[in-house]
């Protein structure tokens, strides 16, 4: 009886423990984009894209972490 409990309790640890992972991630892009284009401008296109393509990545965490808490 416990140890399913446990097993349960410690799943969704795993998944929190991503998902403020990919929180924090995705604000340090935010902040370091527009600390980016702030100093320079004209590079403000490439900056965007790879703040998008990294803020993706940071996100799949909580995903992948889902599918395998998920997984029975």
């Amino acid at each position: 009886m416990l140890m399913p409990m446990l097993a349960e309790m410690t799943g969704n640890l795993h998944i929190g423990l991503a998902a403020l992972g990919a929180a924090l991630g995705v604000g340090l892009i935010g902040m370091k984009a527009s600390e980016a284009v702030g100093r320079n401008p004209g590079a403000a296109t490439k900056i965007l894209v790879q703040a998008i393509l990294s803020t993706a990545f940071a996100e799949g965490i909580v995903f992948f972490a889902i599918y395998l808490a998920s997984g029975r």
